[in-house]
């Protein structure tokens, strides 16, 4: 099985259990502290990566060139408006379309490419994201009253365009990672995907982290002191979050970032699998036909 495959996998999973940490930090956190935390305790963890494999492997690190900050501030940037309005979604009462249109990432991030990188996909790669995005849309609003019927005429709503702008954002995110770290391949004397996938991570975080630092002090100063009292589930949150990410971006300069993203909706079977043997709820059947396509989608990924 390819290295990106199973390091995708494996981020997915981290990534659900940051979800969860994240979740337990909102009651104590606002929307901005709880994301500033993820970004700014990740900080350690993603120097400690990038230094330590300096030091095991002996190489020395990549030159900061033109097209690397200007993509990985694209990226840093995206990221964080992203995930701003996936937040926003929430204030709306009929916020479960937003939240499934956001989902239309993987696709999003393959036009993205295509557009502007001219990546091109296999017809089989294009069937499996379609596949995968449309389970993870069924899983969203399968809880709801609303019917595929209903998500695909509520297209044009402001929640549907709020949630689609925030797959577009995620999408071009995800683009701009892998473009930067193979932007650094120039300065180094051969490519190397944990070294380039590190060096980006422990800029970009850097980045944001000075960004939401800036707007917590102008906007939000009490929040330094909710930050500072929940310093330990935060230091996890930073922990978990920064090791999802570092492998993101090892499998994202291994493989384009359409196909990561697609894979990645695995991620839903593991939240999905979560709610079921630990909470207990029940199975209905959008969600088990939402199951049954991410799976497929997968499958198409994995062999094709």
């Amino acid at each position: 099985m390819p290295t990106w495959i199973l390091i995708t996998i494996s981020a997915a999973f981290l990534q659900n259990i940051r979800s969860v940490l994240q979740k337990h930090l909102k009651g104590a956190l606002s929307t901005t502290g709880a994301t500033f935390v993820r970004f700014a305790f990740g900080v350690p963890f993603a120097l400690l990566y990038l230094f330590g494999y300096v030091w095991l492997s002996g190489k020395d690190l990549p030159v900061f060139n033109g097209p690397f900050l200007f993509w990985v501030m694209m990226a840093a940037v995206g990221q964080i408006g992203a995930q701003f309005l996936l937040v926003h979604l929430f204030s709306f009462r009929n916020f479960t379309v937003g939240t499934a249109y956001s989902r239309t990432e993987p696709a999003q991030a393959a036009l993205f490419a295509f557009l502007f990188f001219s990546e091109t996909l296999k017809i089989s790669a294009l069937v499996a994201i379609g596949v995968a995005v449309l389970g993870v849309m069924l899983i969203s609003v399968a809880r709801t009253t609303l019917s595929i019927r209903t998500l695909i005429t509520s297209t044009f709503s402001r929640t549907a365009l709020i949630g689609l702008a925030s797959g577009f954002l995620f999408g071009v995110t995800a683009a701009s990672y892998r473009k930067a770290s193979l932007s650094l391949e120039p300065t180094m004397v051969a490519p190397d995907y944990i070294l380039q996938a590190s060096f980006t991570l422990a800029t970009a975080i850097l980045i944001q982290t000075i960004l939401m630092g800036i707007w917590i002090t102008f906007r939000e100063r009490e929040q330094w002191g909710c930050v500072a009292r929940a310093w330990k589930p935060s230091l996890a949150t930073g922990f978990v979050g920064a090791s999802a990410s570092f492998g993101w971006f090892m499998a994202m300069t291994l493989q384009q970032a359409a196909l990561v993203k697609a894979l990645a909706q695995v991620e839903m079977l593991f939240t999905f699998a979560s709610s079921v043997f630990i909470f207990k709820e029940k199975i209905n059947r959008l969600e088990l036909m939402g199951c049954g396509l991410i799976v497929c989608g997968v499958l198409i990924l994995v062999l094709g």
